[in-house]
């Protein structure tokens, strides 16, 4: 078992690497004048260079690329610049490892910047997976158990319904309705659970969280509802009817099991792909997470905050198929034999 899960790390760790080496050939080997859009538009010829020099864009972007991640793995001083760093240390700016790169910009790390938003983003992921999950696998079952009935047709129809409908449009749903006219739930804004406790924190998330699971809602309902129906038609589950086992007992204990390794694969794809960032619903709801810093970042071409942004969700992707990789070991053990 250790022997599988070390083996799908040392992959997840080379995919890793050439996410960030495709990220920078993508992002610093563009034709736009990177120092330019750095030091800002007010800046002479003679700034540009200078704040070219200090961000190393005058190197060629496989030096660059070494330099990132050598700072990954020891870190790195900004700008790098070994007499600077000697006669005037305090305008060197430390970036412990693993360093994400620095924001000119911003005048500070990406670390700090994506610290200051991953909880954000974390948060809403890890709220909206459960209440997707929690709905779309019961309301599935439900569908499944009641196939061909009215209740069948009239939750894989509403839920249809829910998923035409765009991201924006249920945020501002729920924003300007459900919050600010009808009163029903107080207006979202995020509370960390150190700040203000596990209730103000599930309180301000619930709406966009919410919306976030709609979007999701309806594959899950169907998936489902599918492959509950498909086990429930294999042989060893008319051998447990046959045994005399409770209707209950051979739903969940058997046919809810075998379809649970599809259910995974979503989950974890899903999953990962949210704690990178939902950028419209954190958009509608005013939130500082990593969608809404990724969408200043573009606005500013602050190219270190992207590819930072990009790496880190690059990293939640991977580690959430790492995980489902070893969540199929424990489900279904011959996985761990490949």
């Amino acid at each position: 078992m250790w022997a599988y899960v070390v083996r799908r790390l040392v992959v997840g760790v080379v995919l890793l690497l050439g996410v960030s080496l495709v990220t920078f050939a993508l992002f610093f080997a563009a034709p736009a004048d990177q120092a330019k859009a750095a030091c800002g538009k007010t800046c002479t010829q003679a700034q540009v260079e200078i704040t070219e020099r200090a961000l190393g864009y005058d190197k060629p972007v496989v030096v660059q690329w070494g330099k990132f991640v050598k700072g990954l793995v020891v870190g790195r001083s900004f700008p790098d610049d070994k007499a600077l760093e000697k006669t005037n240390p305090e305008l060197i700016t430390k970036c412990d490892a693993p360093c994400l790169g620095y924001s000119k910009n911003r005048g500070t790390t990406v670390n700090e910047l994506i610290a200051d938003a991953a909880p954000v983003s974390i948060s809403l992921a890890v709220v909206a997976v459960i209440i997707w999950l929690v709905l779309g696998v019961g309301l599935g079952i439900i569908a499944a158990v009641t196939k061909g009935t009215l209740i069948d047709r009239g939750l894989v129809g509403l839920t249809l319904v829910i998923y035409a409908f765009p991201t924006f449009f249920i945020g501002f749903f729920f924003l300007k309705f459900m919050a600010i006219r009808w009163k029903i739930f107080d207006i979202p804004s995020y509370v960390s659970i150190a700040d203000g406790g596990v209730g103000a924190w599930l309180s301000g998330l619930l709406l966009p969280s919410f919306t976030l699971a709609l979007v999701f809602l309806a594959s899950y309902v169907r998936m489902t509802r599918a492959f509950v129906l498909e086990s429930m038609g294999e042989d060893y589950i008319r051998t447990a009817r046959a045994k005399g086992l409770k209707g209950r007992t051979v739903l969940f204990k058997h046919a809810l099991r075998a379809a649970l390794t599809p259910l995974v694969t979503m989950t974890g794809i899903d999953f990962g792909t949210l704690l990178g960032g939902a950028v419209i619903t954190e958009q509608v709801f005013g939130y500082n997470g990593l969608g809404k810093l990724t969408v200043t970042a573009s606005n500013f071409q602050d190219l270190p905050t992207l590819v930072g942004v990009v790496l880190v969700a690059g990293a939640f992707v991977i580690l959430a198929n790492i995980i489902v990789d070893i969540a199929y070991a424990f489900i279904d053990p011959r996985v761990r034999i490949g």
